[in-house]
């Protein structure tokens, strides 16, 4: 079901796609289920795809990244995604949050020092956005920076933070001015240290010497998740973390404005992961029906098997076009948060669609962990809630349709 026919692919995008298929396929498959079991970080497999330069796709060259586009980095988080979401969104939340934020709106200096380990994959990066109570509600933010000396002081918590235990580098807001809404929230580039220093030291990767951890800074409890278990994600928490001026990110007050930006871009990546995981549970029930046999014939040969295969066919179709239209209109500096709403909200209902409907054609053997369909179903829910639930793209989506209509 590759897009092949897409008008926004040259040669060099076909050749991610296959280098990336082939390494998710021999490489990431063998081992997805076992990490999924365990909930453990996948680190070898991480390794590996740093030294392929899967974690600075679009970075230039110059900073340590791949060099490649946008376009490149969607296809690498959509291939990745039909063998498992674990390691895409590993892909997707390093890149999108943890360095396109010090990427474009940080100074050449903070850039400079920081983008070379995130790029490289030396170390891993995070995005603290959520808490317990600023979910869908962003604005609701409750960590506090106070100004101290020529810093700040940050205390506080956040909440399903991927990467925050073995992670040691991130973006973070923070309340600066509590009497200016929205617009008194600020970011922040903080590091700490890998929670698994053992971890880092057998694989080679996860921690830089040359970062400084920040006392007060810590990884909380470990979530136990239904899906993308092999994804680390972890409470983060602020105890009289000092913060030097410099570590500023974008300047006092624009932390809401550019999380938000950040979000959009990371809606794409979000809508590539869940299209991965549509197609890849399609192309496992498409197989198992060809092979599996009712009633004298393949499953496959049955009116209710062929439709429910054909209308998975034609809305992976339908997503292929919204992924990558987003992508394209991105890449070119054009807007594209109505687009990338759009995308995120249908990709990912798309995706809980059709896992569930792949695990019923593989009958009762979908139900159990012999067949990747059982995971993929539990791996798409949070396609829904993650990077702005359905509702919100909803939001999005209408305020951008009813902006300038005469009420």
């Amino acid at each position: 079901m590759t897009p092949c026919n897409l008008p926004y692919f040259a040669k060099e995008h076909e050749e991610m796609r296959a280098s990336v298929r082939e390494f998710a396929r021999e490489v990431v498959a063998p081992v997805a289920r076992r990490h999924d079991a365990d909930a453990t970080f996948p680190w070898a497999t991480v390794k590996q795809m740093a030294d392929l330069g899967l974690l600075g796709i679009p970075w230039p060259r110059s900073l340590g990244g791949s060099g490649r586009d946008l376009m490149s980095f969607i296809i690498a988080i959509h291939e990745m995604a039909k063998v498992d979401a674990s390691h895409s969104i590993t892909i997707s939340a390093h890149t999108t949050l943890g360095t396109s934020p010090i990427m474009n709106f940080g100074t050449d200096a903070q850039r400079e020092r920081f983008v070379p380990s995130l790029a490289t994959g030396r170390v891993l990066g995070g995005f603290g956005l959520t808490e317990e109570s600023a979910g869908s509600d962003a604005g609701g933010t409750r960590t506090t920076a106070v100004k101290k000396g020529s810093g700040y002081l940050l205390n506080g918590s956040k909440r399903f933070i991927t990467h925050a235990g073995i992670g040691e580098v991130f973006v973070v807001t923070a309340v600066t001015d509590p009497q200016a809404g929205s617009k008194g929230i600020s970011s922040f580039i903080l590091t700490k240290e890998n929670s698994d220093l053992a971890a880092a030291a057998a694989f080679g990767l996860g921690h830089d010497e040359a970062l400084t951890p920040m006392p007060g800074f810590r990884a909380g409890k470990k979530e136990d998740k239904l899906g993308w278990r092999a994804s680390d994600t972890r409470e983060l928490l602020f105890q009289d973390v000092e913060v030097p001026a410099e570590n500023l990110l974008g300047g006092e007050g624009l932390g809401f404005t550019n999380f938000m930006r950040t979000l959009d871009s990371g809606r794409i990546g979000i809508a590539a992961l869940s299209l991965g995981i549509a197609e890849g549970a399609f192309e496992q029930a498409r197989d198992f029906a060809s092979t599996r046999r009712q009633f004298g014939q393949a499953s496959s040969g049955g009116q209710g098997v062929q439709f429910q295969l054909s209308d998975m066919a034609t809305e992976i179709a339908a997503g292929n076009h919204l992924v990558y239209h987003a992508a394209w209109l991105s890449q070119n500096k054009q807007p594209f948060a109505k687009e990338a709403a759009m995308a995120k909200l249908f990709c990912s209902e798309l995706a809980m669609r059709v896992t569930t409907a792949a695990v019923q054609i593989h009958g009762a053997r979908g139900y159990t962990t012999d067949y990747p369909v059982e995971r993929m179903m539990r791996d798409a829910k949070i396609c829904e809630i993650g990077e702005g639930t359905s509702e919100i793209q909803r939001i999005v989506i209408a305020r951008h349709l009813l902006a300038g209509v005469a009420g």
